[in-house]
């Protein structure tokens, strides 16, 4: 089984202590990547949840350069200490509360050789309070607790502060103070000199007219700067003096006059004074110092880092990067920082010239369409035998994914645009299709009306001659069906031709003309080869058989098939309740499976020699996949919203089903449950035994792609795939069987066994229920219900742990 398309951006990174080595938080596992190439080196896997901090245990002398121990804490509610060269875990401390921060002060102050500290590692960790009710408005479900890593424990009654949510918790280069956001108020400690489990922390607060988004700390001196949803930087210095200075008035051994002005400060905060910056047009989301103090780094929405300096506040910039950041990592080598960004992507800066040096790409995220054409787009698609997916991107371009390597192939620019976040989107993808080597690529795009007025659709057919799916634009046609739009597209495996289907009531065949001249292949462009209708029906989906031979197209309701050669309508099969959106040829088997959506759904299996319904299913369905040119087929199915709902903690998050079916039965022939199945994917990547690393096969691997660009490849014969599946069969699809003749009037005869013995053989096994004994015995001798009632359902109940305090 292999995974992956984890985010790359869902917490920041960490360097090691050389700078040669990245930690990412992917997933339930930190991926450890080179700087110098960008390729992963290693993982850390133990976690069972989403990885939310990684802290490299930094090194106290030159020589520790080459140690490699770090911390990381999870929403499993467990934090623990690894030693990522090998890698091997070393210790689990498990808090039992999921945990969303981590902060550890006394690693940044261990350079400290003369300072006393305490023989016991505290960390602060801001958890999700799941005792609290999740119903209430009010309810305060975030907490700063501390936490005793030496003695794997909580400090006991210690909760710093309590918030209606986890917040993140930033900690000062120095280990002297962290802090966190809550909404317009920054609260701020300072980490005693000596820690214990009991020793109070003093707190101060500095508050603002609009809501915090980020803050930061200066490495050496009393400054934090925090950003806010307006794109303004406040930059308060002196923060702090009155509350934690020592003794009576005196800090660093001068009297202070706490009675000054504090230009730019509001109401009592402890700051000496607070000054304003401002040039972000959109909320700021990343703010850091540099590791000398002398400036400062911003980023927001406009995808431009903005550097700051400190003392005259002038600017410079890093623009085009394309993307909004999110987190910007100095390293332990002043010439190395890393920057990550909302499109899965880490760059490697060359600092101070911030030169980008490699990048880390992750799978695109999803995006959500504009509702005009929601209806309209496609999922991803696949090249099932290079085992890459290709995937729209929110730049109007299409990334190439692979599968097996975790790691971007390449990207195509359909349509050229520049990121501009003020900027409404104009142009979408909506259809995408390869043909069967991977050579070829269509591509549909809308442009949308301005004021109800223009709007354009534009058909492209792209080229390759490499494997690296570097694409090149072959042929560009506009508004290839008229003024409709285009429903789907479909490659014909054994030809170069395409098939597009429009919602405007007909489908048009395309050809290529290839031009053979000593020996070499000249791709002259595609033409327009038929044009087909059915009693002017919108065309709402279309595929190929796998010889393609034949031509399926469906006419809303009804399946209409084709020979492509001599655009010839063959046969019409059936009617659904709804329009068809899911056409599939099912191998060589003479049979193609449906899939309709809307008020009454309906997966259908369709019998070409009979021109008939085989069987049918209630289900909401998201794809279809034939399992090779096998009679075996799967498809993608959404659980319905009643079941999910009243069933919510037995299915445990799972919100659709992957069904595996042989088209001469109705009954599954294995189902397994997945979470996040709307907007979906599934392929049969042939892939070769070199790529496969989790055991040989050669019927190929099943790969199902969930709506967060998560996936998962693995065996569907395997005895492995079956026994991790789960299958909620009961509640979870409603059977409609086609009959005929005598059976679809008078329904089924009872079919009677004559050979079978009269007398029934009664089998009796031991129950599997523990608590099946407390009613086993005569009803003299049973004790009274009041009795029974209190066992039975304590046996029900499992019972809970105590929870470390």
């Amino acid at each position: 089984m292999i995974r992956g398309g984890k985010s790359y951006v869902s917490s920041p990174p960490a360097f090691s202590n050389d700078a040669k080595r990245l930690l990412v938080c992917t997933g339930s596992t930190v991926s450890v990547f080179s700087t110098s190439t960008g390729l992963q080196m290693g993982s850390l896997e133990g976690h069972v949840a989403l990885v939310t901090s990684v802290i490299v245990v930094p090194a106290s002398s030159p020589a520790g350069r080459i140690l490699c121990y770090c911390w990381t804490a999870s929403l499993d509610g467990t934090i623990r200490y690894w030693d990522f060269s090998v890698p091997e875990l070393m210790k689990t401390v498990d808090v039992r509360l999921p945990i969303f921060s981590m902060v550890i002060p006394s690693l940044l102050s261990q350079q400290n050789e003369g300072s006393e500290r305490s023989p016991d590692v505290f960390a602060y960790i801001s958890v999700e309070n799941i005792r609290a009710p999740e119903t209430q408005p009010k309810a305060l479900r975030g907490q700063v607790r501390k936490c005793n890593l030496t003695k794997s424990s909580l400090a006991g009654g210690v909760t710093l502060k309590e918030t209606k949510k986890p917040e993140y918790i930033t900690i000062s280069p120095s280990g002297e103070f962290f802090g966190i956001l809550d909404k317009q108020k920054l609260h701020i400690w300072k980490v005693p000199e000596i820690e214990s489990e009991r020793v109070v922390l003093k707190r101060i607060n500095l508050h603002h007219t609009k809501k915090f988004t980020i803050f930061a700390f200066h490495p050496t001196q009393r400054i934090v700067a925090a950003g806010d949803v307006t794109g303004r930087i406040l930059v308060w210095r002196g923060f702090g003096k009155r509350t934690f200075s020592i003794g009576d008035g005196q800090a660093n051994g001068r009297s202070t006059n706490f009675d000054e002005d504090k230009p730019g400060v509001r109401g009592n905060d402890d700051a000496d004074n607070c000054t304003t910056w401002h040039w972000h047009p959109h909320e700021v989301s990343c703010l850091v110092f540099s590791s000398d103090g002398a400036y400062m780094y911003s980023g927001g929405r406009e995808g431009v880092l903005v550097v700051w300096q400190i003392d005259t506040g002038k600017k410079k910039f890093l623009p085009r990067i394309g993307s909004p950041l999110l987190y910007f990592v100095d390293s332990p080598d002043p010439s190395l920082a890393s920057i990550s960004c909302a499109d899965n992507q880490i760059h490697i800066l060359k600092m101070p010239a911030m030169e980008m040096l490699k990048s880390i790409s992750g799978i695109k995220l999803p995006f959500s369409p504009p509702e005009a054409v929601s209806s309209l787009c496609g999922g991803c698609v696949f090249d099932e035998k290079a085992g890459v997916v290709a995937l729209h991107t929110e730049n109007y371009g299409i990334q190439f994914y692979s599968l097996f390597n975790d790691h971007a192939i390449s990207e195509v620019q359909v349509c050229e645009r520049n990121h501009q976040p003020g900027n409404e989107i104009t142009v979408v993808v909506t259809q995408l299709a390869l043909s069967g080597d991977g050579s070829f690529m269509s591509t549909v795009e809308v442009r949308l009306p301005e004021e109800d007025i223009g709007g354009l659709v534009c058909l492209k057919f792209w080229t390759s001659d490499s494997e690296d799916k570097r694409f090149r634009l072959l042929t560009v046609i506009y508004e290839p069906h008229r003024d409709s739009h285009i429903s789907a597209i479909a490659f014909r495996p054994t030809q170069l031709m395409a098939v597009t289907s429009s919602y405007g009531g007909d489908f048009k065949t395309w050809v290529c003309g290839d031009e053979i001249q000593e020996r070499e292949v000249h791709n002259t462009g595609w033409t327009c080869y038929a044009v087909g209708s059915y009693k002017k029906r919108p065309m709402t989906a279309a595929t190929f058989s796998a010889d393609g031979s034949v031509l399926a197209v469906a006419a809303e309701t009804v399946i209409t098939l084709w020979d492509p050669d001599r655009n010839i309508l063959v046969a019409i099969i059936g009617h659904t309740f709804t329009p068809i959106k899911t056409l599939s040829f099912v191998g060589q088997s003479g049979y193609i499976v449906s899939a309709s959506r809307g008020s009454r759904p309906q997966l259908s299996v369709w019998s070409l020699s009979k021109s008939s319904k085989l069987w049918s299913y209630s289900l909401q369905i998201e794809a279809a996949v034939c399992l090779g040119d096998s009679s075996t087929f799967a498809v993608l199915a959404l659980l319905p919203k009643l079941a999910t709902e009243s069933q919510g903690m037995a299915l445990g998050g799972r919100d659709g089903a992957i069904l595996v079916f042989n088209v001469n039965r109705p009954d599954p022939v294995a189902v397994w449950s997945v979470r996040k199945a709307e907007g979906g994917a599934l392929a049969f990547i042939q892939g070769s035994q070199e790529n496969i690393t989790q055991g040989k096969t050669s019927r190929g691997l099943l790969a199902f792609v969930n709506g967060d660009h998560e996936y998962v490849l693995f065996d569907p014969y395997s005895d492995q795939a079956t026994e991790h599946g789960v299958a909620h069969r009961k509640g979870l699809v409603s059977e409609e069987t086609e009959k005929y003749g005598y059976s679809s009037i008078y329904g089924e005869l009872q079919e009677f066994n004559l050979e079978r013995n009269q007398t029934t053989e009664i089998t009796v096994a031991p129950s599997e229920k523990p608590w099946a004994a407390l009613f086993n015995g005569s009803s003299q001798t049973l004790p009274p219900l009041t009795k029974l009632c209190s066992a039975f359902l304590e046996s029900l109940l499992e019972k809970r742990p105590a929870v470390v305090e």
